[in-house]
């Protein structure tokens, strides 16, 4: 009579994948749930691909923290093996058909908030425009929570922006840095001043971003911190209509360095804020396990060049907090 073998049958051997796919999917998303969900599958099709995975590699996989389901250090060597495989399986058949059709062909999508579109990228697009003419390329002016979700719902392929808190389901990869700025209309009392100190915007009005957006929240954190009262003339979006008002002599205003051109030098004084503000950082904001096309990739390289080699680009870099 054979002998029972020693370790339980690994039943899904003949698709090793779809239990990769799962445990790739709830070491991403924290949750069986919304794997399931991602995956078209019910949660019991789910755990039972996660148990007969475990019962094959013979360690455990995930543990419970909190109200998530977090990688252990085991399930953190496998998710860092698995994660390009299945990333590379799922996008066989689209780079397959791009590599057929060739780079210039298909569709691009970014999201971005408006300084980013009217301010950073014009030259790249420039340049991808002419590189790959035939790529369709949409540019989707939205900001915070609404491109974190376009993102997140695979709307679009990567954001362009900056980021202060990353969420565990995005990867940030910042590239460009701006310093922070006072900005004034000439003949304003603080022009001529040698030194700037944090309490001499105090008897001025500030002209800032809505309290939803990371601006004015970094803003009331610096003046919050150093104790220094503030108050606030106007909240309105849009660099463009900011540096109006201030140049109206309507207020004062804190901005990032990116939004000043050599136009504003007539009617607008700029001094750095840098000794009390963090300088602010822009750069790629991409889905974690996401698979990027290589019209995306394309563009991602005209950013950051680097990213891609030598180490795969979703290998996982620091992310920005």
């Amino acid at each position: 009579m054979a002998k029972s073998p020693s370790q339980p049958r690994f039943s899904y051997k003949g698709s090793r994948l779809k239990p990769l796919r799962a445990f790739c999917q709830v070491a991403r998303l924290g949750s069986v749930s919304r794997a399931a969900e991602a995956l078209y599958l019910s949660q019991p099709a789910v755990t039972l691909q996660l148990q007969a995975l475990e019962r094959e590699v013979g360690q455990r996989l995930l543990e419970r923290n909190g109200r998530r389901l977090a990688l252990t250090r085991e399930g953190e060597i496998l998710y860092e093996l698995a994660r390009p495989l299945v990333e590379g399986m799922d996008g066989l058949e689209a780079t397959f058909r791009e590599r057929l059709q060739g780079l210039d062909a298909g569709d691009l999508n970014v999201a971005a908030g408006s300084s980013t579109i009217l301010y950073l990228l014009p030259q790249i697009v420039a340049r991808f425009r002419q590189a790959h003419s035939d790529v369709r390329l949409s540019l989707h002016n939205v900001t915070g929570a609404g491109g974190l979700d376009l993102l997140r719902s695979d709307a679009v392929d990567l954001a362009v922006g900056s980021m202060l808190d990353v969420p565990s389901d995005l990867d940030y990869l910042p590239v460009y840095r701006f310093e922070p700025m006072l900005i004034m209309p000439p003949g304003h009392p603080l022009a001529d001043k040698a030194e700037i100190a944090l309490s001499d915007l105090s008897p001025y009005g500030l002209i800032l971003p809505p309290q939803r957006l990371t601006t004015y929240r970094m803003v009331d954190l610096v003046f919050q911190q150093a104790r220094v009262p503030y108050t606030v003339a106007l909240e309105v979006g849009g660099w463009e209509v900011i540096k109006q008002y201030v140049a109206m002599g309507m207020g004062i205003s804190i901005v990032t360095a990116i939004c000043l051109t050599e136009a504003d030098r007539a009617r607008l004084v700029s001094r750095s804020l840098a000794n009390f503000f963090p300088a602010r950082s822009y750069g790629v904001v991409m889905r974690k396990g996401k698979f990027l096309s290589p019209q995306a990739r394309a563009f991602v390289s005209l950013i950051k060049p680097e990213l891609f080699t030598p180490r795969d680009a979703y290998a996982g870099g620091p992310s920005e907090r």
